[in-house]
């Protein structure tokens, strides 16, 4: 009996997969809602994709060069590629789901490698560090700090520039305690996507499948939290809980996998909500200022340093292959690219890294890679990226 339900689960799976390929393949978004019943788009999703599209037609396609960056570390190779940082010596921070250890999610699938500014190796931070298991977003402050976001093992972790580990928010369940209710009580989980609507509330000082973090001006941590508890967590900058805003839902202020979040130089806090295809813009005290609804589904986001007029941008990349220019105010400037392996091409871009207004640097989870995307903004739009 208990092997039947595991065919039966692995069959599942199998079909949901295979459609959200297809579904990908056509140009949609990876968390694209299904109707009541799993019965396709609603009119409203059907509408919302065809203005979608239109828009698109309307709006410059950006040429630019890519680049793949050949990135070898010592005694390891690069997985999926979860997460890109660059700190203030142009070295790259690479957090990827490249390890093969231990029992956790993935084999302990969490490693975080160092490259100087000629993609040669450095070093590997935190080796086998208790908080790695299943790698999803590095993140470099004003101070060098380097930040990594587990979901795993529901941790954020900062590193000081020297490799220390110098703060911990939120703490990964105990082996112990998942073998007691899942498989001595038989307990199942009511948790993540198949939550009820308005579910996921979470508790402070606890994440559930946490994605990625920011920072305001002031310092203080802003977690996007997460697959299974769809909600923002605020922190001081000495960690120290503040608030939390949102749940499990479609409504403003609700998220649905809340899969990434960035920042401007006053202090405003994008969200990436991938599910609901929209991002949320809040102030630093979680007061909602905007919603955009014109990147699809957004699994990355970054913003840029000011360029030498003071202006900065938003990028957003979708699953399907394309990357999005915004201004701060929402505009859609431009967009680039396609889905595929080529070099030139994007399969699931997990993280962005904004260098400049016109350099960004992407790290796919399908490619197992990392590229550097230079912008030809005055260039004829032509097969830009080939």
């Amino acid at each position: 009996m208990q092997e039947e339900k595991h065919v039966k689960r692995f069959a599942i799976a199998l079909v949901l997969a295979v459609g959200a390929a297809g579904y990908l393949q056509h140009g949609g978004g990876v968390d694209a809602q299904q109707g009541p019943g799993g019965r396709g788009l609603s009119p409203e999703q059907q509408a919302a994709l065809a203005a979608q599209d239109q828009l698109e037609k309307n709006t410059p396609q950006i040429p630019y060069d890519a680049v793949s960056l050949p990135l070898m570390p010592t005694g390891h190779t690069i997985g999926e590629t979860e997460g890109v940082a660059l700190n203030s010596k142009k070295h790259l921070f690479v957090y990827t789901r490249s390890g093969n250890n231990g029992p956790a999610r993935g084999a302990q699938a969490a490693e975080l490698f160092e490259f100087d500014d000629q993609n040669k190796f450095v070093k590997e931070w935190g080796q086998n560090a208790y908080g790695f298991s299943f790698a999803h977003a590095v993140r470099v402050d004003k101070e060098d700090n380097v930040w990594v976001v587990d979901e795993g093992a529901n941790m954020v972790m900062k590193f000081n520039p020297q490799g220390l580990i110098t703060m911990v928010l939120g703490r990964k369940d105990e082996a112990i305690d998942y073998l007691e209710e899942f498989l001595e009580d038989g307990a199942h989980s009511e948790r993540g996507r198949n939550s009820k609507p308005g579910a996921g509330a979470g508790r402070p000082n606890s994440f559930g499948r946490p994605t990625d973090v920011t920072w305001d001006t002031q310092g203080n941590i802003f977690v996007s939290d997460g697959y299974d508890n769809s909600r923002v967590a605020k922190f001081t900058k000495d960690g120290d809980w503040v608030k939390s805003i949102g749940s499990r839902g479609t409504a403003p202020d609700q998220f649905s996998t809340p899969h990434a979040i960035t920042s401007d130089n006053k202090g405003l806090i994008y969200v990436a909500d991938r599910g609901n295809n929209r991002i949320q813009v809040y102030d630093n005290d979680l007061n909602r200022k905007a919603i955009f609804s014109n990147v699809r589904a957004p699994w990355a986001v970054c913003v840029t340093p000011p360029n030498a007029q003071g202006e900065q941008f938003l990028y957003s990349a979708d699953a399907g292959g394309k990357i999005y220019k915004l201004s701060l105010d929402g505009k859609l400037l431009g967009w680039l690219g396609t889905m595929g392996k080529k070099v030139g091409q994007f399969y699931w871009v997990h993280q962005m890294h904004c260098v400049s207004e016109n350099e960004i640097l992407t790290g796919e989870a399908q490619n197992w890679r990392v590229q550097r995307i230079t912008m030809k903004p005055g260039a004829r739009n032509s097969t830009a990226g080939r």
